[in-house]
């Protein structure tokens, strides 16, 4: 008999079309999952440094919030990917003008 996948209920996770595009926030703010989840993974910020960051947030807040990312990370970094490969795109597509002002001058001071 296969075992069924249990899904976490995440009462402090709210998805809203009207607010952050649709991401997953802390329910209430307009904080995103993925801005926890980076700070806490990436950036090896501790939950309870977090709280002292969004003061107005509670621990168990940004445990959900983080307990949501794991349990979607594959969708997360699915997303991420696709972000990643659009900002390349458009690297490509739209260069920076500020990068060639700055390399005109680069070149009238040597």
């Amino acid at each position: 008999m296969p075992v069924a996948e249990k899904k976490t209920k995440h009462p402090y996770i709210s998805i809203d079309p009207k607010i952050s595009g649709g991401q997953p926030v802390i329910h209430g703010t307009r904080i995103k999952v993925i801005d926890i989840a980076i700070k806490y993974e990436l950036m090896g910020v501790s939950a309870d440094k977090i709280i002292d960051e969004y003061p107005h947030l509670k621990l168990e807040q940004v445990h959900d919030a983080l307990s949501y990312y794991y349990e979607n990370k594959d969708e997360f970094d699915r997303k991420y990917q696709e972000s990643q490969a659009l900002l390349t795109q458009l690297k490509k597509q739209y260069p920076s003008k500020l990068k060639a002002k700055l390399g005109i001058r680069k070149e009238q001071i040597n």
